[in-house]
């Protein structure tokens, strides 16, 4: 696909972006002729170095790219808070107790006190300025911002080091915003994305920010993202108007994903409206597989959410518990496994190689673009 803007920018064969959170799948799609992109929120500085350390000695050479958050817009609640310790001292206890009472209503032992997170890690703006810099130390061939404006020392970095900055968005305002402010892609990420995202749906949402940005004079490529789980899929959004597509849930049912084994069983036999926009547990809306833990946090009875980073604080450890029941025998414990999945869950049928799935997509791309052409004969 030589004359796609988006392959021309960053070095990929085949424009079909790879978000996740596992070094192994960045690897893997990438010399399989995607794209693979490191979300590197989960991680503090020194680790993101070693991640990238290690894809760099295993990529081949193939173009990749990095996925940092930096969030524009701070909750006045912790906006003055200047550490972690100062954070978790924040919380109150009613928080640690309630998630510690639905663990152990499935049989799961539980802290009701809230530690402090290991210091440079979490979803703040230093932390993710300070993932930044780590990821520019690195032969990347993207930089991607989500939660808000791409900071401006990522955009002149970017143009300094001829890095494409790639900016997340919601809907066609933001998408001007971002373009304004001197973006390189607009990846238009729909309702259905599992993670943060907005309300409107990509199909929507694709034709409308293509279509706001030209109107605007603004030549910036489009990227899809949100419930694209099949190289048809894919094909349709280009038609609309995008340069490729970006993906994340559809990795999560590999075997080399981040993902626990029962996580992956449930995403086989998970339903497209078994998934759940809330902020239970990040503190921004963000779909998740849907369990008892969402349904008690989001019920009137609860105690309400935590602004990010807190909400974190308090339900990651939870989250980790849990897997760790489950993967240790409770079944209890796997009623409440989740993670961030988008409404494609109801597309996954089986767990397959992060290079099988690429293989497939370009199948499948190909299949729906002949298709398309010979309807028109």
């Amino acid at each position: 696909m030589a004359m796609n803007r988006v392959c021309e920018m960053t070095g990929a064969e085949f424009p079909l972006f790879a978000f996740s959170h596992c070094r192994d799948v960045v690897a893997a799609v990438s010399k399989a002729g995607g794209f693979g992109v490191l979300g590197a929120t989960r991680f503090s500085p020194e680790q993101l170095e070693e991640e990238l350390a290690w894809i760099d000695a295993h990529v081949d050479g193939a173009p990749y790219g990095v996925d940092v958050i930096v969030p524009e817009i701070v909750d006045a609640r912790v906006a003055g808070m200047a550490d972690n310790a100062a954070r978790a001292a924040a919380i109150e206890p009613r928080y640690a107790e309630f998630a510690a009472d639905i663990l152990q209503q499935y049989g799961i032992e539980a802290n009701r006190s809230v530690a402090p997170l290991r210091e440079r890690m979490g979803i703040t703006p230093e932390n993710g300025m300070a993932l930044m810099e780590v990821a520019f130390r690195h032969p990347i061939r993207l930089i991607a911002n989500a939660l808000g404006i791409a900071p401006a020392a990522m955009i002149a970095e970017g143009k300094k080091r001829g890095v494409p900055v790639a900016a997340l968005v919601g809907a066609k305002e933001h998408a001007i915003r971002q373009a304004d402010a001197g973006v390189d892609i607009i990846v238009a990420q729909g309702g259905e994305a599992g993670g943060h995202c907005g309300e409107v749906s990509t199909l929507v949402l694709i034709p409308e920010v293509v279509r706001t940005l030209d109107r605007a004079g603004h030549a910036v490529p489009v990227l899809a993202a949100g419930g694209i789980m099949t190289g048809g899929q894919m094909a349709g959004m280009m038609a609309a108007g995008a340069q490729g597509a970006w993906t994340g849930s559809v990795w999560l049912a590999t075997p080399e994903s981040e993902t626990s084994a029962t996580f992956r069983d449930k995403m086989v036999h998970a339903r497209s409206r078994d998934t759940v926009r809330s902020r239970s547990r990040t503190g921004k809306p963000a779909r998740q597989l849907r369990t008892a833990w969402h349904e008690a946090w989001d019920s009137a009875g609860g105690p309400g959410t935590l602004p990010m980073p807190l909400m974190g604080m308090v339900s990651e450890p939870a989250f980790a518990r849990i897997e760790r029941a489950a993967e240790a025998g409770n079944l209890q414990a796997k009623e409440l496994v989740s993670y961030f999945v988008g409404q494609g869950v109801g597309l996954v049928g089986d767990v397959r190689p992060a290079r099988a799935v690429v293989q497939s997509f370009r199948e499948e791309f190909v299949e729906a673009v002949e298709s398309l052409a010979a309807a028109l004969r």
